[in-house]
């Protein structure tokens, strides 16, 4: 995709914030700690200048991002490693980047969005290569297209919010652009983890944290390395509601959920895209796989998060099982798995995790880098594993900054084999989404077994 940046700004708060360094959780310093993006397009609006530059629209913009990292201060700051593996914030109000660029495309070249391969020009760059107290927490890209329509990327620093947190930002930025007050005070505050604080216990008297350890290979091979050059592909494919209900009724029918409580469309859908994987890749009966889940914790601790709490609650968790029995079992038995590992995520779970995780001498091999640095460190849930982010219950849609809402929305580029990103429908009738990552030798076989093992 032909795009030229043509303007770069650092975009400070408008107004004098709190100073200084802060601790972050061990649920911010652990996981993804890049930034991860979202996309939001824009048709052609009376509201737009039309100009050339765009005065109006980039202005508006701006003043609203200076206005929303008052009370966002934290991601008007830099990231600093101290020791360790470990990470500080120091809020010193250095701002957001907000880069401006012209595509010499209309929105209806980019066709259906069902693939965000191409998007990557549209998402605004991060130089790992820099010092990371040198990358901005925030960076948004604001792309004008030849038939007037725009769009707005958003890429936000992992390590200080999760997607509830983003997603709270980006609609209260949103909130701000169209001339309304703030409507939630983001709720700052990381001691409700201990953040900065010594360990309680010491680890030997730490749970054992299986999520922690490497995830399962190839039977025939001993590391990754021939797994990364492999070509990817990705695609964005639909299930209607009748295909969702379909899917829930059979796994619920097939293998009976414990306490009572039917399997979720989640749990239901998850089940039937690791099966379609592993049948898909080919696996021997005998080989391990495993699936990366992300618990939001907020309502599971006690007592529960306040709602707009500000940062990482997200817990991974691993549903593990081989693959002979995955695919010769029945989907509720795949959905049972699925089940079995969120609930292992309760107050217990979270707390005894930030006291395995404080006795940690080094937290680097908890990490997700996406290619910070030199070495490239990928989370790689590849071939045979899958993780499947559940974007469900987020209000990613209806983000109006002021021209109407947007006429449609992607994730971000996501290159990585075996990542998944499961969505609601955007027109609200029960449809569901899923943005999949695949070797590309594997997509055509994923296809054919999604779809046709639903009926």
């Amino acid at each position: 995709m032909s795009v030229t940046l043509e303007a770069s700004y650092l975009v400070k708060p408008m107004e004098p914030t709190q100073r200084g360094r802060v601790p972050l959780s061990e649920w911010d310093q652990t996981g993804t700690i890049n930034h991860v993006s979202i996309i939001y397009f824009y048709g052609p609006s009376k509201h737009f200048d039309l100009s050339p530059n765009y005065t109006n629209i980039a202005s508006t913009l701006k003043d609203s991002l200076s206005r929303v990292l008052v009370p966002f201060y934290p991601l008007a700051g830099r990231l600093h490693w101290i020791k360790n593996g470990r990470l500080e914030l120091d809020c010193n109000a250095m701002g957001a980047q907000f880069v401006e660029a012209q595509s010499s495309l209309r929105l209806e070249d980019l066709g259906d969005s069902s693939s965000s391969s191409g998007y990557h020009s549209l998402v605004p760059s991060v130089d790992y290569t820099l010092p990371f107290h040198e990358l901005p927490l925030v960076l948004v890209q604001l792309t004008k297209f030849k038939c007037g329509g725009i769009s707005i990327s958003i890429a936000i620093s992992h390590a200080l919010a999760d997607g509830t947190s983003a997603l709270h930002f980006t609609s209260e930025w949103a909130r701000l652009s169209r001339g309304e007050p703030l409507q939630t005070v983001p709720f700052i505050d990381k001691k409700v983890f201990r953040a900065g604080e010594p360990p309680l216990a010491p680890l030997t008297k730490c749970r054992v944290y299986s999520e922690f350890d490497d995830l399962p290979l190839l039977l025939d091979q001993t590391k990754r390395t021939e797994e990364r050059k492999k070509k990817t592909k990705v695609a964005i494919l639909k299930l209607s509601k009748v295909q969702v209900e379909t899917l829930r009724k059979t796994a619920n029918e097939s293998h009976r959920p414990r306490n009572g409580r039917g399997y979720t469309r989640y749990e239901s859908v998850t089940g039937h895209v690791w099966r379609s994987a592993c049948k898909a890749r080919g696996h021997k009966e005998d080989q391990p796989t495993a699936l990366c889940v992300c618990v939001d914790s907020r309502d599971r601790l006690e007592p529960p998060l306040p709602k707009e709490y500000f940062g990482n609650t997200v817990i991974d968790v691993v549903a593990s099982s081989l693959v002979g029995d995955l695919v010769s079992k029945p989907l509720g038995y795949a959905s049972s798995r699925i089940r079995e590992a969120i609930e292992r995520v309760n107050d217990e779970y979270v707390r005894s995790g930030i006291e395995f995780l404080k006795n940690q001498e080094d937290l680097s091999r908890f990490q997700d880098l996406h290619g910070i640095g030199s070495e490239i460190k990928e989370p790689l849930y590849g071939d045979p594993n899958l993780s499947v982010v559940s974007w469900l219950t987020l209000p990613i849609y209806g983000i109006d900054f002021g021209w109407g809402k947007e006429l449609h929305m992607n994730p971000g580029p996501y290159d990585f084999d075996g990542d998944c990103v499961l969505l609601p429908g955007p027109d609200g009738d029960g449809s569901l989404l899923l943005a999949l990552c695949l070797q590309e030798v594997h997509m055509d076989a994923f296809n054919k077994h999604f779809y046709e093992d639903i009926e």
